[in-house]
């Protein structure tokens, strides 16, 4: 039988470039700069490492289709390097190999990195592969913000709320993450928005205004995974060790948009893969255990939707509890304590890896300006693809 990963990895080190228009750095060297952070944070000899894993998306032009970028640019000489995408859960895809490897006693230590150079596409959102056939990978049905304002609409449909709540709730999604992004020395947009801003910001797809979607940047992030027992041999004490309690991906097959028994109005992959998370990492009441969210704010109606599929919230609740500041950094369950996808952007590799970095700081008191207090549980979620067909990844961070 099946036992699960808790306990039996640790992050030993990670490392995250600053996010943004990085025109004067190739994907190399925004790996070897995350890298760079987490080799000196782990405290050992690049040797040691035993095997890789390489998360890059829609980077084909620059990492190519293989993880030999990654051997080359860290020189990491006759070990098994592999390269992962899964959507916009690629940099979650990437943390999953390494900890599994690490769990399974296959290697001692291993490395997961995440990277995308997307300014350099010119597009303002995703890359689209196919340039919008049919065919399309990423969002076969329509644009990505048309898609997700049907999120919306299906909410209000189903949960009976109004079109003012709903636009004043998306609207405290940002305003929140915009003003902890003002906070994040490595955030691509740095500047605090005023709520009037936001509300009077220009339609991109009803109801999402230009404040309620993220955009894309350059940026990479790194983690180095170990066992708890190599760790101390390291001298790494408990309180200075970051352990993963679960880590779940869930796809979804599509009956979502072909059976007809989807209401359009929820991600059932999250619930899904939160409820497989919680039962690994052994969490019976997760609005008590969990103390900190970092999740996929492509949108800001997906975070809101999220709380709710992660049980954070209750149905139909998500916009007042956003409104009653349940979600602000000095709140009940502070959520993007970083900024989040709004204030980074989205280089799809990195975002979920970037997304365990703000947890891992958080956790052993590193976030500076942003540091919560009393954080002994993180919890990160990918999403990936459209609501009517994704994959959805939760992962658990906590305490030994």
């Amino acid at each position: 039988m099946a036992s699960g990963i808790k306990d039996k990895a640790v992050i030993l080190g990670m490392g995250c470039t600053e996010f943004g228009e990085r025109w004067d750095m190739s994907s190399d060297d925004l790996m070897v700069e995350a890298f760079t952070e987490a080799l000196a944070d782990a405290g050992i000899e690049k040797d040691r490492i035993g095997a890789a894993w390489l998360g890059s998306a829609l980077d084909d032009v620059n990492v190519g289709n293989s993880a030999i970028p990654l051997a080359t640019a860290l020189r990491l000489q006759g070990i098994p390097v592999t390269r992962v995408e899964n959507m916009c859960a690629t940099g979650t895809e990437a943390l999953r190999g390494a900890v599994y490897a690490v769990a399974s006693g296959a290697v001692d230590i291993a490395l997961a990195l995440g990277v995308e150079k997307l300014k350099d596409s010119g597009f303002g959102g995703l890359p689209i592969r196919t340039k919008g056939s049919v065919n399309d990978l990423w969002m076969p049905y329509g644009s990505a913000p048309g898609t997700f304002a049907q999120l919306a609409g299906a909410y209000r449909a189903k949960h009976g709320v109004s079109a003012e709540d709903l636009k004043r709730g998306m609207a405290h999604v940002s305003w929140k993450s915009h003003q902890n992004g003002a906070l994040s020395p490595k955030a691509h947009l740095r500047k605090a928005v005023d709520m009037d801003t936001i509300l009077n910001a220009p339609l991109i797809a009803d109801p999402l205004g230009l404040f309620d979607c993220c955009g894309v940047s350059d940026g990479a992030a790194c983690a180095i995974i170990t066992t708890p027992e190599i760790a101390r041999s390291l001298g790494r004490a408990r309180d200075e060790t970051v352990a993963v309690k679960a880590l779940q991906v869930c796809t979804s097959h599509g009956w979502e948009s072909q059976y007809g028994a989807w209401d359009g109005s929820y991600v059932p992959g999250t619930r899904t893969a939160a409820a497989k998370a919680y039962a690994e990492a052994g969490i019976a009441d997760p609005r008590a255990d969990i103390h900190m969210t970092e999740v996929h704010d492509c949108f800001s109606v997906t975070e809101l939707v999220t709380m709710e599929d992660l049980g954070l919230s209750d149905a139909g609740r998500g916009a007042f509890d956003y409104l009653e500041g349940r979600y602000d950094r000095d709140g009940a369950i502070p959520a993007q304590v970083d900024g989040g996808l709004k204030c980074f952007g989205h280089p799809v590799g990195a975002s979920g890896l970037r997304m365990a970095y703000e947890v891992h700081s958080q956790l052993l008191g590193r976030a500076g300006q942003r540091q919560l207090r009393n954080v002994d549980a993180g919890l990160t979620h990918n999403l990936g693809g459209q609501p009517s067909n994704a994959v959805a990844a939760v992962s658990i961070f906590g305490r030994l």
